[in-house]
C-alpha cells in the first residue's frame, strides 16, 4: 500500500494539470474519418431498408405504375402513337421517381428528429454533416434501382435507346447527379417545417411545379408566357430532362447538359450549408 501511495504521488507530481482555457481540443474532424462516419451512415440507411423492403415502392411499383398511365394517356395526342412517344415519356418518369425519392428522404430525416435520434447523432464525436450525407449517399441505390426499373418498362413498351445500353447508364449516372443534389433542397425544406406531415406536403409542392412545368411529359409550346419562360430558362428538370433525351438519341452531351450541371451547383452551394445550419439548430 504504501509503495502504491509514493507511485501516485510521483505521477502526480511528474503529471502537469493543463488548465481547461489553455487545452488544445479539436472542433473537427480529418476528411477521412468524416468519409468513413458519413458512409457508417449509408450503411444505417441501407440496413433500415431492407428491413423495411415497402419504402422501395415509390421506386419499383410507382414508376411502373406512371409509365403505364402517362404513356397511353398521352402518347397518341402529343406524339401520334405510343412508340413515338416513348423516347419523350421515358426520361420524363425518370426525373419525376428521382425527384419523389428526393421528397421521401427529406421526410425520413424529420422523423429521425422528431424521435430524438439526431440528438444522439449531435452529441457523438462525428462529422456534424455525416447524418444528412449519409442518408443522401444511401439515396443513390434508391435512384439506381429507379433507373432500371424504368428503362426496363420501357423496353417492355418497345423503347430502343438509339445510343445503345452505354448511354442508358450515362443517364441513369447523370440524372443521379441531378437528383442527389436537389435531395438537400428537399433536405431543407422537410428539416425547416414542424412536423412530418408538413415536409410530406412541402415536398410535393416543389415536386410538381419541378416536373409538370417542364418539358418531362409534353412540349412547353403551349404554355402561357410567363409559364413557358419558367419551364424553359428556368426550371433545371427541363435541362436535365433534354440533355438525357439527347444522350440516348445520339450518345452526345450538348448546352442543355451543362446548364442542367451549372443549375444544380448552384442548389449545391446554397442549400448544404442551409441545411447543416438548420440541422445544427434543430433540438
Amino acid at each position: 500500500m504504501a509503495s502504491t501511495s509514493t507511485t501516485n504521488r510521483a505521477m502526480s507530481a511528474n503529471t502537469a494539470i493543463v488548465p481547461a482555457m489553455e487545452r488544445k481540443l479539436k472542433n473537427s474532424v480529418s476528411f477521412w474519418t468524416a468519409l468513413q462516419n458519413i458512409f457508417t451512415f449509408a450503411y444505417r440507411t441501407l440496413i433500415k431498408t431492407i428491413r423495411n423492403p415497402e419504402t422501395l415502392m415509390d421506386v419499383t411499383i410507382m414508376p411502373i405504375m406512371f409509365t403505364l398511365v402517362f404513356t397511353f394517356l398521352f402518347g397518341s395526342s402529343v406524339s401520334g402513337s405510343v412508340s413515338e412517344y416513348l423516347p419523350i415519356i421515358i426520361p420524363g418518369i425518370l426525373i419525376q421517381t428521382f425527384l419523389t425519392s428526393c421528397s421521401a428522404v427529406g421526410v425520413q430525416m424529420r422523423e429521425d428528429m422528431e424521435k430524438s435520434i439526431t440528438n444522439r447523432f449531435k452529441s457523438m464525436p462525428i462529422a456534424r454533416i455525416a447524418p444528412l450525407a449519409g442518408a443522401l449517399v444511401a439515396d443513390i441505390l434508391r435512384f439506381t434501382i429507379a433507373g432500371i426499373v424504368i428503362f426496363t418498362m420501357g423496353e417492355i413498351l418497345g423503347y430502343r435507346p438509339e445510343a445503345g445500353i452505354l448511354a442508358v447508364a450515362a443517364s441513369i449516372l447523370f440524372m443521379t447527379l441531378i437528383a442527389w443534389c436537389l435531395s438537400w433542397l428537399f433536405s431543407f425544406v422537410a428539416l425547416s417545417v414542424r412536423s412530418v406531415t408538413a415536409a410530406s406536403t412541402t415536398g410535393m409542392l416543389i415536386m410538381f411545379p419541378l416536373c409538370f412545368l417542364s418539358n418531362a411529359f409534353v412540349p412547353v409550346e403551349a404554355l402561357p408566357g410567363a409559364l413557358k419562360f419558367f419551364a424553359e430558362h428556368i426550371n433545371p428538370v427541363s435541362k436535365a430532362v433534354s440533355a438525357v433525351r439527347q444522350i440516348l438519341s445520339s450518345g452526345t452531351v450538348g448546352i442543355d447538359f451543362w446548364m442542367a450541371l451549372a443549375s444544380i451547383f448552384v442548389v449545391l452551394v446554397i442549400f448544404v450549408p442551409l441545411t447543416l445550419k438548420v440541422y445544427m439548430r434543430k433540438e
